[in-house]
């Protein structure tokens, strides 16, 4: 008896041994245990737009904050807003005018950082249509995509005067220029990291086109944003502000190595969706959104308190949002104050 209970002991010794040892091996092979998982949901499908956080997630440099970074693919029939509201994802990105009307709606949703500074939205038309000023909208077929994309163009119709459905001919664009490189319409809704490029590349010289810009019309609204669940954000403020750190840096260096981040983004574009030349146009003209001219790359991220505020004050004159926007409410600066420390 004693004998069988000796050899029980040992044998249990043993595995105990080769349980810890197992254990150990675990923690030293660079598992991701220590790091804080963060979910990011995209606005859309993986290409320059974001190129940012493709590159912070391929340098390492959420790693080095301690965070477990994925980054989820958005496309036409996600809502960012709904994604980080129901806890599929921690942030998000979207264009401030989707994320005020969620937040009237009552989702708990607050904006900690501000990526775009500038508007990208373009109306782009043939110089033969003769619009050389937004005043010769007048009696033109003018295309935008809708489904939220249209307030900046509505503001600018109410600027000069004009009445949509009066005035001229307010249509639905898709999500190709073939409208207007086929003349159906006078005057495309384009973004200039995306849809210009496409009529360039078409052939069309830029001496042969006329742009208007609604950063130059005073109209222009606030873009890609990161946002979180308030919920979520009362627990995880230090997460909250390493994530924005590591993607400040991701941005700085996509900024400085376009190359390089298209490189990034070019690994998780599904395959045969773009080229890689469309997508190095794109990360330049993004690069002017995230620091226009006279913008300090450090300040990366910065919420403008007046650009919120025009770009609330359209959203609220255009029946986005029913009342006007809390600013209070509506973002935070202390996300980045802490990042920036």
């Amino acid at each position: 008896m004693k004998q069988t209970l000796g050899r029980l002991m040992i044998l249990v010794v043993m595995l105990t041994g080769i349980f810890l040892t197992g254990c150990g091996n675990d923690t030293s092979s660079g598992s991701s245990g220590d790091l804080t998982p963060v979910k990011l949901q995209l606005k859309w499908v993986p290409q320059a737009q974001f190129a940012g956080y493709f590159v912070a997630l391929e340098n390492g440099y959420f790693e080095d904050e301690g965070l477990d970074v994925t980054i989820v693919p958005g496309g036409p029939d996600i809502v960012p807003e709904q994604q980080v509201a129901n806890g599929a994802a921690d942030i998000g990105i979207g264009w401030v005018a989707s994320l005020l009307p969620h937040q009237e709606q009552g989702l708990p949703l607050i904006q900690i950082a501000q990526i775009y500074q500038k508007s990208g939205l373009l109306l782009v038309s043939k110089k033969e249509a003769g619009i050389n000023s937004a005043e010769d909208l007048a009696g033109k077929n003018v295309g935008n995509w809708m489904g939220g994309n249209e307030f900046e163009i509505l503001a600018l119709f109410d600027k000069y005067g004009l009445d949509q459905n009066k005035d001229l001919s307010f249509v639905k664009q898709g999500f190709t220029m073939d409208q207007f490189l086929g003349g159906e319409i006078d005057a495309a809704s384009a973004m200039t990291y995306n849809e210009y490029n496409v009529v360039l590349a078409e052939g069309i010289p830029e001496s042969d086109l006329n742009v208007i810009d609604m950063n130059d019309e005073g109209v222009a609204m606030l873009e890609d944003n990161l946002f979180a669940n308030k919920e979520w954000l009362e627990e995880n403020k230090e997460v909250a502000a390493k994530f924005v750190r590591a993607s400040i840096k991701g941005w700085q260096a996509a900024i400085d190595d376009p190359k390089a981040a298209v490189d990034a983004v070019m690994k998780e574009a599904e395959e045969g969706s773009s080229t890689r030349e469309h997508q190095l146009k794109m990360m330049e003209e993004v690069a002017k959104l995230v620091v226009p001219e006279g913008f300090a790359p450090e300040n990366i991220g910065m919420i403008d308190d007046e650009m919120f505020k025009q770009t609330a004050d359209i959203a609220h004159q255009f029946g986005v949002i029913q009342e006007p926007a809390n600013l209070d409410e509506a973002y935070t600066h202390e996300i980045m104050e802490m990042a920036l420390e």
